[in-house]
């Protein structure tokens, strides 16, 4: 058993430590909001925070996270209320939404470390997380929203 915590709660998984930290939340806690797109750290759709800092679930096994606290979408806000979630929203950042979850936690992760970064901080930061629908505007729109606001 590994002991984890994720969003604030403590829970134990039966996983193989090297097990990727991504399937262990989306196969075994049921957190689906982090998605699967590459699984070799090239999308960013994976993202989570390991204690605060935007990481690609895909490449972290679960024993590295074991002694972290883990943060996904889920736990972000539960009701929607963070910063950069209502920056998305007021900005209709999403086009088809699959790699939103991870646009969000790498944006929230930057904020919480630069409360008001300039665009090309946002640019460099962001550039760790692909859209194939090219909503990149959209995303530094709703980044420098959120930090406008917040």
């Amino acid at each position: 058993m590994i002991r984890l915590t994720v969003n604030g709660r403590a829970v134990e998984v039966e996983a193989a430590p090297d097990t990727p930290l991504l399937w262990v939340l989306r196969d075994h806690l049921g957190l689906v909001g982090t998605r699967f797109g590459c699984g070799a750290g090239m999308c960013g759709a994976c993202t989570v925070h390991l204690d605060g800092v935007a990481t690609f679930s895909c490449l972290t096994a679960v024993e590295d996270a074991a002694h972290q606290q883990i943060t996904t979408i889920e736990g972000l806000s539960p009701d929607g209320s963070h910063p950069v979630q209502r920056a998305w929203v007021a900005e209709q950042t999403p086009q088809c939404g699959y790699c939103q979850s991870g646009q969000i936690m790498r944006a929230a992760a930057l904020l919480a470390a630069n409360p008001t970064p300039s665009r090309d901080e946002i640019v460099g930061e962001m550039s760790a997380n692909l859209c194939r629908c090219g909503t990149y505007p959209r995303i530094i729109r709703a980044i420098e929203r959120a930090a406008r606001e917040d």
